[in-house]
């Protein structure tokens, strides 16, 4: 799918792209309304003016902390501003973490991280297919960033691995040791 590049609206600003868009690195795409980025809290006012001077329209404000816009061509764009505490660190690794238009976007254990923490019936099935097709190296990344950042929900990661990896017919792999996130 094609959209905005958003690039040379936002300049050296430091974003990732999320949801389908993030997701389409590691699972087959899927048809998208419109496109999500995250930013850091504190990057929220430059972000919005950038948009503002480009000649995005502002459509209101997301729920969950940020905004959503309209690129002149009517492609809606949401700006997730994020204060998690991992955030920074995600949308640094990002930066590297290229798509094929040259977009960065968040890294696979990051993904599953924010997509599992929104708790919303797509997020949660997105969980399942990109854990599923995860390799060895990438799951236990997963592992080792839920215990960082939410371990009580890790019993929950290992049993959506094991159902991703059921619905692509794989055998649950023997874990490695878990790597520094």
């Amino acid at each position: 799918m094609f959209f905005p590049d958003l690039r040379p609206v936002l300049g050296p600003m430091h974003w990732a792209l999320v949801g389908a868009a993030a997701a389409r690195l590691y699972i087959p795409e899927r048809v998208m309304s419109h496109l999500a980025i995250m930013i850091a809290r504190e990057s929220g006012a430059q972000a919005r003016s950038c948009l503002d001077r480009a000649g995005w329209g502002y459509v209101g404000e997301l729920t969950f902390g940020g905004s959503s816009w309209l690129t002149p061509e009517s492609f809606r764009v949401d700006i997730i501003e994020s204060d998690d505490p991992w955030a920074h660190r995600a949308i640094e690794l990002a930066q590297s973490n290229l798509d094929s238009h040259g977009a960065p976007a968040l890294p696979l254990h990051y993904l599953v991280l924010m997509k599992y923490k929104a708790g919303r019936a797509h997020d949660v099935s997105d969980v399942t297919h990109i854990l599923g097709l995860a390799s060895v190296d990438q799951l236990a990344a997963a592992r080792c960033l839920f215990d960082k950042w939410a371990p009580s929900d890790r019993e929950d990661l290992d049993s959506l691995i094991e159902l991703g990896q059921l619905e692509y017919g794989k055998k649950h792999p023997a874990r490695k040791s878990d790597k520094t996130v």
